[in-house]
């Protein structure tokens, strides 16, 4: 999609359709007051009529406006005037795009840009409407007979400026958006998947086609022989009751000469029956999303590189299925771990924590800066915080803040949960140096614990998306979360940032 900005009148823009806003008790959005004047008051009129409430969710299409040069004029409601935040702003796009998509209108103007909205500057709300734009025309079709992915039918979307001094950053943050939204429809994708397509070996093919295309990222592939020889068996532990071969992923991205990288480490359990501890049925198909975290740090190497950050990035994932059969670890058994601490395995369904403990030492021999692991570790983590925030968890305050803001600036919410010693006394064993669970009291914070074994004398952070990775019911699927956040936290990082 092609953007522009534009300093233009609503009413001297000619094209498919603008978009306007109106709030509630009949106030009228700079664009729309624009539009009422140059039509003689036909918004007013048709507010007095109780065709425009201005309620946030309401819109009203108004085509061949008299002394409107645009074939169409959409007014969308933008709620309460003094409450019109980044929230109702998106609401006022989504449901904008939303009704305009199925239509035969190729380009718009966006005028809600101009509006004031709290917390926000001329790049953030571009970031944000492209975003939501993008979202809105996501799909997944790919597994249905005779589907082919629509292309969006709008070719054009322009946003509206003050003054041409936001042009800049208004262009800058369309750019950030549109690389941002590529990355989340990637991560949607693999997300959305079948298990019985999107396996271990599937997702590192995904990896190294990234690789193939943009020519600053390197991707390495290691089999379960050398996942072996690494001495990783608490990652293996976890495979062994599948025929599926597991894969650890490695991808690299240099950006930025003689600086400690990010490593950003994904949980990518391709499918999640449980193991030995099965799962129940009902509900089980959505174990395919365990992979999400995978998904999102390899959506995020994407979108750096397409940005061309000033900065170095790693990527490790790895990635199994957890299956029973009679090959399968049993609750009970004790492994070793690649950092030499074994664990007592008390429950083969707190799978995903062996895995990236082994990924984490793994992460070691980078130097990093920041290590920060991305996962769909516990439903605990979903009692705790619902499916509005993803919960962030780190012994270092400056990382913690730092990606709680990043989240907020995103738009991609989290919310820091506590780590602390007291909760590690839940995961002693008898025979083993401490057990992969404790009780259910703080499940997601012990689940956090664990992994803080394997991190010693590292900046790292956890990041728990169960609760935010995906959907269910409905509008069952993948979210493309954390990806925004991350995304932002490297902006930052960066100084990418205008």
């Amino acid at each position: 999609m092609e953007f522009f900005t534009t300093t233009s009148a609503a009413s001297r823009r000619a094209g498919g359709c603008v978009i306007v806003g109106v709030y509630e008790k009949g106030k009228l959005g700079l664009g729309a007051a624009d539009i009422d004047a140059a039509s003689k008051g036909l918004i007013k009129r048709h507010i007095r009529d109780g065709d425009i409430s201005g309620r946030s969710g309401t819109s009203l299409l108004l085509p061949a406006v008299p002394g409107v040069r645009s074939q169409r004029v959409l007014v969308i409601g933008l709620g309460k005037p003094g409450d019109f935040g980044i929230k109702q702003f998106r609401l006022a796009v989504e449901t904008a795009i939303n009704l305009i998509k199925g239509s035969k209108v190729r380009d718009i103007v966006i005028y809600l840009t101009l509006e004031d909205v709290a917390g926000s500057s001329p790049y953030y709300l571009a970031r944000y409407a492209v975003e939501t734009a993008g979202n809105c025309f996501y799909s997944f079709d790919e597994m249905k007979s005779g589907k082919k992915r629509r292309t969006p039918s709008i070719k054009k979307t322009g946003l509206a400026v003050k003054k041409r001094s936001d042009t800049a950053k208004t262009m800058l943050g369309a750019q950030h958006a549109q690389a941002i939204v590529e990355g989340m429809s990637l991560a949607r994708d693999l997300g959305n998947l079948p298990a019985n397509v999107c396996t271990p070996s599937y997702l590192a093919r995904a990896a190294q086609k990234i690789a193939r295309q943009q020519r600053n990222v390197t991707t390495k592939v290691l089999g379960e022989a050398e996942i072996k020889r690494l001495g990783m068996h608490a990652f293996l532990s976890v495979t062994g009751g599948t025929t599926e071969p597991a894969k650890l992923i490695v991808m690299q991205y240099r950006g930025a000469a003689k600086k400690k990288p990010v490593v950003l480490v994904g949980k990518g359990i391709t499918f999640d029956a449980g193991g030995i501890s099965l799962k129940p049925g009902p509900g089980m198909d959505e174990m395919k999303f365990d992979m999400c975290g995978a998904a999102s740090v390899i959506a995020t190497m994407s979108i750096v590189e397409k940005l061309k950050l000033p900065i170095n990035l790693n990527v490790v994932i790895p990635t199994c299925e957890n299956l029973p059969s009679g090959t399968a670890t049993r609750p009970g058994d004790i492994v070793t771990s690649m950092s030499g601490k074994t664990i007592e395995i008390l429950n083969t369904d707190a799978e995903g924590r062996l895995i990236l403990c082994d990924a984490l030492t793994y992460a070691r021999r980078f130097k990093p800066d920041v290590l920060i692991d991305v996962a769909t570790l516990t439903g605990a983590c979903v009692i705790a915080l619902g499916h509005h925030r993803t919960a962030v968890m780190s012994k270092h305050d400056d990382l913690a803040n730092d990606l709680t803001d990043a989240g907020i600036a995103a738009d991609d919410r989290g919310w820091r949960m506590p780590l602390a010693d007291e909760y590690e006394k839940q995961l002693r064993s008898n025979f083993a140096d401490f057990a992969n669970i404790g009780s259910r009291d703080g499940g997601a914070i012990t689940a956090a614990c664990f992994l803080s074994k394997f991190t010693d004398g590292m900046n790292w952070a956890h990041l728990d998306i169960a609760g935010t990775a995906w959907r269910g019911g409905g509008k069952k699927g993948s979210t493309g979360r954390p990806v925004p956040m991350l995304t932002e936290f490297l902006l930052q990082r960066a100084g990418a940032l205008p």
